[in-house]
């Protein structure tokens, strides 16, 4: 029986890592980042990957990785927030899977980015963040709008992952 992937995407902090976990664990599915699958081959950080090799070092392995996924089956894929902006990674990534876009207002996102304080997030480490917020958003939305949405404001993880799995399971043919 072939187990159709699930594919998160979205902006930072609209919960792709933490909706992921929980859908995985439900649908006894493996669960991957794609940022952590890249640091852990790689032995760095992505901002280290950044500083040392380049965005563009960086943007060939997510498409290594997303070619590489994109023939596994049975797995919910939480991915960086730029990584589906490029055809060819959300092409690969589609084939045996369905993707799902995970979106939350501006406002919900700086408070979600800053009561994790375990994450550093240099895109906005701006003057005005909300405003840098709005800016990155409306740059990526057109790429983002590709993908069935899903509002994660004002929704818990459980609530977002349930509402994940009856649309999954509703259309498995995806």
């Amino acid at each position: 029986m072939s187990r159709p992937n699930i594919i998160l995407t979205g902006f930072m902090a609209t919960g792709k890592t933490t909706v992921g976990k929980l859908l995985a664990e439900k649908l006894g599915y493996a669960y991957v980042d794609t940022d952590e699958l890249i640091v852990e081959r790689s032995g760095q950080t992505v901002a280290g990957i950044f500083r040392e090799k380049g965005e563009a070092a960086f943007r060939e392995m997510e498409a290594a990785v997303s070619r590489e996924l994109g023939d596994k089956e049975g797995l919910v894929i939480s991915t960086g927030g730029q990584l589906m902006l490029d055809a060819a990674n959300a092409a690969a990534l589609s084939r045996r899977g369905r993707v799902f876009c995970l979106v939350a207002t501006p406002k919900e996102i700086l408070q979600r980015v800053q009561n994790d304080k375990d994450v550093k997030r240099p895109l906005l480490e701006a003057p005005n963040p909300i405003q840098r917020i709005v800016e990155l958003m409306q740059q990526r939305e057109e790429y983002y709008s590709r993908f069935p949405q899903m509002v994660t404001s004002r929704k818990t993880p459980e609530e977002v992952t349930r509402n994940l799995i009856d649309i999954f399971q509703a259309k498995p043919d995806m």
